[in-house]
């Protein structure tokens, strides 16, 4: 999937349909001169439904379309005949995604389940016949009820990626790198910050046919909690990982000093993401000989907070250690 399919964002207008009106009609048969009333009651108007597709990973398929409208509920008839219900109008969405009110930007609901719908815009009731009003006193009424209008509005869909590991880090940390060796994503590397503008996934592939997901977040700068950069549309993907799996270059001038930003970032924009499984990978460790490494191995035994694990991308040097890490702590 190209960067310019990846939507995850985007603004839609949804309108129910109409209750029908019930019916005034009065029976009228051969040899019966006073049948009474028997109208009937109006159909239901169509819903706008929301529902979760597992075959989705994207909102593109909604850039094109974006007015919804239910049908009509029909009126009611003679013979106590309720009118047909309107046709209800299905959204389908990825896993993941989130429904917002753009005027106060509150959460409505969240589709996190495959087959799993929400009605977002109900269609009005239809109006009851005359036949439900008639009463001893008033044998032939010849009023009946109209039927409850449409419900109309604009919503905002946005979504947040469903993945089992998130990598974070720096922009041009080596994410995109890994995510290609551990899995068959062909994400864009280059040597540039913010190569990666959209989140890209990929499955792990692991022993036994066993597997998990992994996505690759757009580097994370400094402030990016108030909104810097394009802060706030990185970090919402981070929301639904299980593990968050922290990607330092063993080049950093200071590796735990990079952690600490990472970490405040995350701790600034949603505190619920510290309760994670947390890990640290130190990349592009390929660039240090064996002394150096021991020598930033005992500085890390003192000062990291988590565990950590030396790895290379581009010489495939604790690739397995690392998926060996990944799967025990998703399992735990």
């Amino acid at each position: 999937m190209t960067e310019g399919n990846f939507v995850d964002y985007i603004k839609v207008h949804v309108a129910s349909g109409n209750g029908g009106k019930g019916s005034t009609h009065l029976h009228r048969e051969k040899y019966v001169e006073k049948g009474g009333p028997d109208g009937g009651d109006g159909g239901r108007g169509g819903h706008v439904i929301l529902r979760g597709n597992s075959n989705l990973w994207t909102l593109y398929h909604l850039k094109f379309k974006r007015h919804f409208k239910a049908g009509h509920g029909e009126h009611g008839s003679k013979g106590r005949s309720t009118g047909a219900d309107g046709t209800d109008v299905y959204i389908d969405v990825p896993l993941g995604t989130v429904v917002k009110d753009p005027e106060t930007n509150d959460i409505i609901c969240e589709i996190t389940e495959n087959g799993e719908e929400k009605i977002i815009c109900e269609g009005g009731m239809g109006g009851r016949g005359n036949w439900h009003f008639k009463s001893s006193t008033n044998q032939t009424p010849r009023y009946a009820q109209p039927g409850i209008p449409l419900q109309e509005k604009d919503i905002i869909l946005e979504l947040k990626v469903l993945a089992d590991v998130g990598l974070v880090g720096f922009p041009n940390a080596g994410k995109s790198t890994l995510l290609s060796v551990m899995t068959s994503a062909k994400p864009k590397i280059a040597d540039y910050e913010f190569t990666t503008l959209k989140p890209n996934l990929g499955i792990v592939e692991y022993r036994d046919f066993k597997s998990f997901v992994m996505a690759d977040i757009p580097g994370i700068i400094e402030g990016a909690a108030e909104g810097k950069g394009l802060g706030y549309y990185f970090l919402r993907h981070i929301e639904r990982n299980s593990v968050l799996l922290f990607l330092i270059p063993a080049d950093a001038d200071d590796i735990k000093k990079q952690y600490d930003i990472l970490f405040d970032e995350l701790r600034r924009y949603n505190p619920e993401m510290l309760d994670k499984e947390r890990m640290i990978a130190v990349s592009k460790s390929d660039l240090l000989d064996e002394e150096l490494k021991a020598e930033l191995k005992a500085e890390l035994d003192k000062s990291l907070p988590i565990d950590y694990l030396f790895i290379s991308s581009v010489a495939h040097q604790g690739i397995s250690e690392l998926k060996d890490k990944l799967w025990q702590m998703l399992n735990n």
